[in-house]
């Protein structure tokens, strides 16, 4: 028999581990409902023009590229590719789709390709959880996306972490202030990895890529509180924005300006957001920001406010899996139903359908009899409760609700589990 493997930078979620991830989704979903966010679908694919020049340089590098289908494909030649994030592909639907009443507000929870290397807590094939507000440049739009993530971590149960806060024009002001304006792209894709590499390795890659020492030397300045010329008014809107997500809620000592932060992505024009774990959890959990020229790139009709905010849905599970954080629950099967017997059948089936039309979530046992073997099922795939209808529950309209953690048994019509169910 021939081996089988997995893609590398893949895997499979089996049962136990989809029904958690689940719920960590359906939390994060009902957030982004509650802030009024309708969700949105796009392809897996998207034509190699649309994604093209989007990314930068070093996105461009890990875009999962599709080879056209019949000759072309055989002579190398591409024409669609994988996305790779959902920003791109909403704007491509807002240039197709021009009657859409404005500001138009979108979620989307979809999986993305990136023709990354493969490492601990990163794949090629991901999940994305977005949020974005089309046609308004209102600071309110900006707050909401720190008060989405803000709500968002909060209710996985995270407690301890930061929302950091930039504006790309105050970086822009930044270039120019240290004589760099035609080599702000370099600062910032070299001001991005500081996190990872600290303030030697990205002083090390300014000289690299051809800055002075002097230059380092005056953004370190800047970056550490002095005064940035021309950068006031950036400055200002940053704390409107900061003052609108507190009044949403948001705890103050969660969220600050950081004049280091920089997304690396081309399309950002206006503020930019990020959010870290604080103590020893390196890496970011979400990111986003505006960028109010990608719309009109498609469009034609110039810029188009937009601002939008992604979690990081792949590395808040791993991180939640070590923090202890994820639900408990191994299975979506609340209620294992036995069967004692080809008599007692019928009332069993009836049973679980009156479970089931008040919203419990029950699986039938395909054994018979041997009631104790039926239970050991249930108990090894962490189903909390066990039905048994036996020839006396069964004349009588009865059954019997047991809980296979404490032992406890209750003796009722179905109606009355339910509500001992607490559905």
């Amino acid at each position: 028999m021939a081996k089988v493997f997995l893609p590398k930078g893949t895997r499979d979620l089996m049962p136990e581990q989809m029904n958690r991830r689940l719920m960590v989704i359906n939390t994060v979903r009902d957030v982004f409902a509650r802030y009024g966010f309708d969700p949105l679908e796009t392809p897996a694919f998207e034509r190699i023009e649309t994604l093209t020049g989007k990314y930068g340089d070093e996105g461009e590098k890990l875009m999962f590229r599709i080879l056209k289908r019949g000759e072309g494909g055989t002579k190398g030649e591409v024409d669609l590719a994988l996305r790779y994030d959902l920003t791109v592909p909403l704007a491509r639907v807002m240039a197709m789709n021009p009657g859409i009443p404005l500001p138009f507000k979108r979620s989307q929870i979809q999986p993305v390709w990136r023709a990354d290397r493969p490492q601990r807590g990163r794949f090629r094939e991901f999940y994305q959880c977005d949020v974005d507000t089309v046609g308004t440049d209102s600071p309110l739009a900006d707050a909401e996306c720190i008060a989405v993530v803000h709500d968002s971590l909060t209710a996985l149960g995270f407690t301890d972490f930061t929302i950091r806060v930039n504006h790309r024009q105050l970086l822009r002001a930044l270039a120019v202030a240290i004589e760099a304006e035609d080599q702000e792209t370099s600062m910032l894709q070299a001001l991005d990895k500081l996190d990872k590499v600290g303030r030697n390795g990205v002083e090390k890659e300014l000289l690299e890529r051809s800055f002075s020492r002097d230059q380092a030397h005056q953004l370190w300045r800047y970056l550490d509180g002095a005064e940035i010329p021309d950068a006031a008014p950036f400055e200002q809107q940053l704390k409107r924005i900061v003052e609108l997500a507190l009044s949403m809620g948001v705890d103050p000592d969660r969220v600050r300006v950081d004049r280091t932060l920089a997304r690396g992505l081309d399309y950002y024009t206006g503020p930019v957001f990020e959010t870290v774990l604080n103590g020893d959890y390196s890496g970011s959990v979400s990111g986003g920001g505006r960028y109010d020229g990608l719309v009109g790139m498609f469009s034609g009709k110039g810029d188009v406010p937009a601002v939008g905010v992604s979690l990081g849905i792949e590395r808040i599970f791993m991180l939640m899996e070590e923090m202890g954080l994820v639900p408990a629950t191994r299975t979506a099967t609340h209620v294992w139903a036995t069967v004692f017997s080809v008599e007692t059948m019928a009332a069993t089936l009836e049973s679980a359908s009156i479970l089931r039309t008040a919203g419990v979530n029950v699986q039938v046992s395909t054994r018979m009899g041997k009631i104790g073997k039926q239970l050991k099922d249930a108990s090894s795939k962490g189903i909390p409760f066990a039905l048994v209808c036996g020839p006396e529950e069964a004349a009588a309209g009865t059954a019997v609700l047991k809980n296979l953690t404490t032992g406890e048994q209750v003796t009722g019509t179905p109606d009355e589990l339910v509500r001992h169910l607490g559905v």
